[in-house]
């Protein structure tokens, strides 16, 4: 297959949208990978380079982006997606994408947690990069969440889903994946606002992390650190792809109402017409000086949305007793409480159920943080890491996923992405 051409170009967007700069994929220097090509083999078996290429260092090393650039081998790229831990140093990151990939497109951000070549992973700098011979990209920056307009956005993603349509005829799969701040509380409206100008294309996305400090999150736009931002990229290509979206919970039977709420600040003051932490803590039979972040992840609340129940993750608790949330909350919202399943054997089941047809060549996944958190605390860490690595997943924990027009939480949401010519639908 002959390679195409470059997959950057520009979309004319209104204000508060700025358009990405055009820029060539670049090749890098090929050298010894720092991780092996996908376990499948699908891209030896072929005579060719992975479809998708992936890499890993140490966040502290300060040679990470150099070695990472001789690990994916050479181009050109249409884009390289980099997930990177709090530890790493953000100004020393900026200056090495711009010497390693200077005309690169770069999108990124930091994590709560990688998933990287060992599963989950801690302290590291994970990359993907996608070849210009088989993915087209375009990509949209929203600039100041707090001030969204949710009409400024639909010409700019009508006109990068055009754009790429025209210069990518063949290419006939397509998906959208999003990368926000995440503390800026502005996921929901962000996709709510999407969701109308993206037609047909699946969108997932996830909320940048800060390991388990929550102080600041960044979002990579290029070679520049971005905060209260998102970046939206539309990806066309002749690999088929699945968007995916699994949690592990089901609703039980015991309710409870949110009476008096802040909705702009996801803070319930209430539940039941009771301080909201010590309520919760009551229908949970535990001491509210006790609550914390393992509790949370282990006894979630769902609302129900759309047909579906989804997480509503509990950040935190405020000395007066407040709760707040990662998600949308208003009063008046019915909360239930739910009870997992088995972590490993669910997600072992929706693996094979992406792997039924055809075996993907890679898996990019936004996982959330308190998934982590529960298989730490459950002591399943091990064998969701294991799983993880042999299904070749990649990307990064997260303060809250994106799915269609919802944010949600505590759920594994991502992409399958498969060899031309194999895929879920054959």
């Amino acid at each position: 297959m002959a390679a195409n051409k470059s997959s950057a170009g520009t979309v004319p967007a209104p204000a508060g949208v700025r358009p990405q700069t055009v820029d060539k994929p670049t090749g890098q220097t090929a050298g010894t990978p720092l991780v092996t090509p996908p376990a499948s083999g699908l891209g030896k078996a072929l005579g060719r380079t992975p479809f998708v290429r992936s890499a890993e260092a140490e966040a502290s090393d300060p040679g990470a982006i150099r070695k990472i650039a001789k690990a994916l081998g050479p181009g050109p790229f249409s884009t390289v997606l980099l997930f990177f831990s709090y530890a790493a140093s953000r100004a020393s990151l900026a200056m090495q994408l711009q010497s390693e990939f200077p005309k690169a497109r770069i999108m990124g951000c930091s994590t709560a947690g990688e998933l990287s070549s060992a599963g989950y992973d801690e302290g590291k700098i994970v990359a993907m990069g996608f070849p210009a011979e088989h993915f087209g990209v375009e990509t949209l920056l929203v600039p100041n969440l707090q001030a969204l307009a949710p009409q400024d956005l639909m010409g700019g993603l009508i006109r990068a889903r055009q754009n790429l349509m025209r210069r990518y005829p063949t290419f006939t799969h397509e998906f959208a994946f999003l990368l926000v701040d995440g503390l800026s509380t502005r996921e929901d409206q962000l996709t709510a606002a999407l969701a109308s100008g993206l037609g047909s294309v699946p969108l997932f996305g996830g909320s940048a992390g800060d390991g388990d400090r929550f102080e600041e999150t960044f979002v990579l736009n290029g070679h520049e650190m971005t905060q209260n931002a998102a970046v939206l990229t539309f990806f066309r290509t002749d690999c088929p792809v699945k968007v995916f979206s699994y949690d592990h919970f089901q609703a039980t039977e015991t309710r409870m109402v949110v009476t008096r709420a802040d909705p702009e600040r996801r803070v319930v003051k209430e539940i039941n017409a009771e301080p909201a932490a010590r309520e919760y803590a009551r229908l949970i039979g535990m001491d509210p000086a006790l609550l914390d972040d393992h509790v949370f992840a282990a006894n979630p609340v769902v609302v129900r949305v759309g047909g579906r129940h989804h997480v509503r993750s509990i950040k935190s608790v405020g000395d007066n007793g407040e709760m707040t949330f990662f998600a949308a909350i208003d009063e008046g919202v019915v909360l239930t409480l739910a009870r997992p399943d088995n972590m490993i054997d669910h997600l072992s089941n929706a693996l094979t159920d992406l792997s039924m047809r055809a075996d993907p060549a890679m898996i990019l996944a936004c996982d959330c943080v308190f998934r982590k958190l529960e298989a730490e605390m459950s002591q399943k860490k091990s064998g969701i890491s294991d799983l993880l690595a042999r299904h070749n997943v990649r990307g990064f924990s997260t303060y809250g996923e994106q799915i269609g027009a919802i944010h949600v939480n505590q759920t594994f949401t991502g992409v399958a992405i498969y060899p031309p010519g194999s895929g879920p639908e054959r």
